[in-house]
């Protein structure tokens, strides 16, 4: 079918109407506060003091949304848009108030002039709405901020939505972005069969703030090529002619929507690619308009119709300039608006049609309100996982392995539902979750060869070597309505957080939105983490993301330090059941002394924290030092450094305080898991020493308890950003967190006690000395450390 005949002429006019609607509304929004559809000359008064927005994208994304509709009213499709190039808000804005959707969900911003007035009114000011797409945007599940995610997010939300297409509109700056270089790779991952359909549209309209963009520059042949490599196979729309334009992107977008329906019927009957086989070629379209496509051409005799000029506001400085507020009408009054919109501000009627109905629209479809469709995951009962412990420390277990048992079961308890997956960047074995592979596969769409193991089509299990990707699939998952878990290394879990950023900002504003329901937890499990990243080196070591976390607002992020197994089951599940929350769990992966049977975790846990009566020598009695200790190799440096204390020094009275939720130490005002002053005072008393063994920076537990009756006496020891390729115990002794310094720590701290334990200190100085003796000769820790285990078997006495 030629170009021309795919629109019939009434048809092209409802398009290119509709399509100068949304580009009035969204002129309208970056500069109007009065007079919406000018029936009064434009006068000064009428324009916003100060001009915010980015016009540039804005009538190219118009564009796309606009024949989206066209197809998805024909064709009846379940079809959600992501809105990738920067501040694209004011399109996306507009276009859900042309559907209605935007009125439905803010009843002020009526469908008339009134209602307009304020629509263009509240854009990017004071107590308004953000320049870019956000959680105030309706059919929005991107933070359109920050570059690069898109496109991860696309295929997040495609994962498992078998008849979703996500169109997914990317700027061709945020196409130079890392992240966004490495999301193509998404369609190795997506299987025709069980997942939807991304529809990558590149928007090359050449520049960014200021310069021309690398993709913009390349010709046809070179983006072809490189997205052939993909795995794509681009089609072009290019030009600036708005009816010939209308006819090409027309006959493209049927094009390629047959295509994706090719491939995922020949998948879903059994005739398409299997393993071994040659994978599918899926469509991109490439669509090349001019940067502020049908602005204006020039300002003040300088290009700014297809140039740099037209990526923010092109028309500056209105009040001293009157050319510029003419040049303004005289834009506005080019979209015709008195044919787009009758008396009262409604659109006209035939116009109006080409929307589609109820949730079929795009700013309405419930996959871009990801809780209306959640479902709470069917969970196993974690007692069933439960190491065995016959005492403290009477049982050795890898913590990371058993939560792979129970991830196992979580995988096998949703195989219908299909809303669960697992991602991270190549270290699901390593991590030693590799339990879940008994009920399910690493995805992967490629080629396979004998050798392979844990590869399929219908895997739950996500790998790919970039945590950006991992993080955007989980983010579109779990904004979709599904459930997941991350796993990573701790150090380099700092790659991803700028998206935690979005991330957490995104929940912040979606709990003041009644209309936004509730989504999944994104879930995170570090692990390899800074005490046990001896044998890769200072760069690996790192525990530095909690304190980025904790930044964000109190009500979004909870801190998870399980100091074993049982403790960590408890979390995971915890974790899994919560919503709206980020949950960031630190626990470690090697054979470590289990110290809670399941019983008594549980109670921990709940609490979140609480005194270890086992470890104790102060029932009945006001201690004479608090030994605290929050994470799993400080637990064991705190437990053996009162093991010394104890052989030492029996009369001493200790309280050892284990540390599970990590904000449970702010005060309860601050956070929602914070302790009240009585209860904290109680833990840790009013002016008692505390020797506090942190898993990460110390400086984050004075900043939390900085308010505390007792702070003063707080004496912190944790990461001091001392590391290299080492032993695990001399990792502890570089950073001074091991059970010598902290024992020695306490013989200065107690009042009264230094001349007494002048002798003990002595000695465990020197057993520093012979620590660095031993590993320098023979590579590894000295046997008492290695095969050092908690020996009381009971609750210790106190002292006369």
């Amino acid at each position: 079918m030629a170009e021309s005949d795919v629109l019939a002429n009434a048809e092209l006019e409802v398009l290119d109407a509709y399509w100068r609607a949304a580009n009035y509304l969204s002129v309208g929004q970056i500069y109007l506060q009065d007079n919406p559809l000018l029936k009064q000359p434009l006068a000064i008064e009428h324009i916003k003091r100060r001009l915010l927005g980015h016009w540039g994208t804005t009538p190219g994304l118009n564009f796309i949304y606009a024949h989206l509709n066209r197809v998805i009213r024909r064709d009846d499709l379940d079809m959600i848009f992501i809105c990738g190039p920067g501040h694209g808000g004011p399109a996306v804005v507009a276009n859900t108030y042309l559907e209605g959707t935007y009125s439905e969900i803010y009843p002020k911003i009526t469908r008339d002039a009134a209602g307009m007035g304020k629509l263009f009114r509240q854009f990017s000011f004071p107590g308004g709405i953000p320049s870019h797409a956000a959680p105030e945007t309706p059919g929005s599940i991107h933070e359109g901020g920050e570059l690069g995610y898109a496109l991860s997010h696309a295929f997040g939300a495609a994962f498992d939505n078998p008849h979703l297409i996500v169109a997914c509109v990317i700027g061709d700056g945020e196409a130079e972005t890392g992240p966004l270089a490495a999301s193509w790779n998404g369609i190795k991952f997506l299987s025709p069969k069980q997942d939807g359909a991304v529809l990558p549209i590149l928007h090359l309209n050449g520049y960014k703030i200021a310069n021309p963009t690398v993709l913009g520059r390349m010709s046809d042949e070179e983006v072809t090529s490189l997205f052939a490599g993909y795995g794509y196979e681009p089609v072009f729309v290019e030009g600036a002619d708005p009816i010939p334009m209308h006819q090409r992107m027309a006959a493209v977008l049927d094009q390629v929507l047959v295509r994706i329906r090719q491939i995922q019927a020949a998948a879903r009957t059994g005739q398409g690619n299997g393993n071994g086989s040659k994978r599918q070629t899926w469509p991109l379209i490439v669509l090349r308009s001019p940067k502020g496509w049908t602005g204006p051409k020039e300002v003040d005799g300088l290009k700014t119709e297809g140039f740099w000029r037209a990526h923010q506001v092109p028309l500056a400085g209105l009040a001293d300039h009157p050319a510029h507020l003419a040049q303004l009408e005289a834009w506005m009054r080019s979209y015709r608006p008195d044919e787009l919109f009758d008396d009262k501000g409604r659109l006209v009627g035939d116009i109006a049609k080409l929307a589609p109905d109820g949730a079929r629209r795009m700013g309405a479809n419930p996959h871009a309100n990801g809780g209306l469709l959640k479902r709470p995951l069917n969970l196993p009962d974690f007692h069933d996982h439960a190491v065995k412990v016959d005492g403290p420390g009477g049982a050795q277990a890898e913590a990371t392995r058993v939560m792979g048992g129970y991830l196992r079961e979580v995988f096998r308890l949703n195989a219908e539902t299909r809303n669960f997956r697992l991602v991270g960047p190549d270290e699901t074995a390593s991590n030693r979750l590799d339990p879940v592979f008994a009920v399910t596969d690493r995805v992967w769409m490629e080629p396979t060869i004998p050798e392979d193991v844990h590869l399929s089509q219908d895997g739950r299990v996500m790998e790919i070597l970039s945590e950006h990707l991992c993080q955007g699939w989980l983010e579109g998952y779990i904004l979709t309505g599904r459930h997941g878990f991350m796993s990573c290394y701790e150090a380099f879990i700092h790659i991803v957080d700028s998206m935690v950023n979005q991330h957490a900002k995104w929940l912040k504003v979606s709990r003041g939105l009644a209309w936004r329901q509730p989504i999944a937890s994104l879930n995170y499990l570090l692990t390899s983490h800074v005490w046990r990243q001896d044998h890769n080196g200072f760069s690996h070591q790192d525990p530095g993301f909690i304190d980025h976390v904790v930044n964000k607002k109190a009500d979004v992020v909870r801190v998870y330090l399980p100091p074993d197994a049982n403790t960590l089951l408890w979390v995971t599940d915890h974790c899994l059941k919560t919503y709206d929350r980020i949950n960031v769990i630190v626990a470690g992966k090697q054979p470590s002394p289990q110290w809670l049977a399941m019983d008594e975790a549980v109670k921990h846990c709940t609490a979140g924290i609480g005194i270890w009566d086992f470890a104790s020598s102060d029932e009945g009695y006001e201690p004479d030092v608090v030994m605290a200790c929050a994470g799993d190799v400080p637990t064991l440096e705190t437990l053996a450094a009162v093991d010394i204390l104890r052989q030492h020094l029996p009369a001493l009275k200790v309280r050892v305080v284990n540390v599970v939720d990590l904000m449970t130490l702010q005060k309860q005002g601050q956070h929602p898991h914070g302790l009240d002053d009585r209860d904290f005072d109680g833990l840790f008393t009013t002016a008692k020493p505390v020797i506090f063994a942190y898993h990460g920076y110390p400086h984050l537990i004075h900043r939390l308890i900085y308010n505390r009756t007792n702070h003063d006496n707080f004496h912190v020891h944790g990461y001091q950003e001392e590391g290299t390729t080492t032993t695990p115990f001399d990792m502890t002794v570089l950073n001074r967190l091991d059970r010598f310094h902290l024992a020695i720590d306490v013989i200065d701290r107690v009042p009264g006690l230094a001349a007494g334990a002048a002798h003990l200190k002595q000695h465990l100085r020197g057993k520093l000395v012979e620590h660095e003796e031993f590993i320098c000769r023979y590579g590894e820790d000295m046997p008492e450390i290695q095969n050092w285990s908690w020996p009381y078997k009971t609750a210790a006495r106190t002292g006369d």
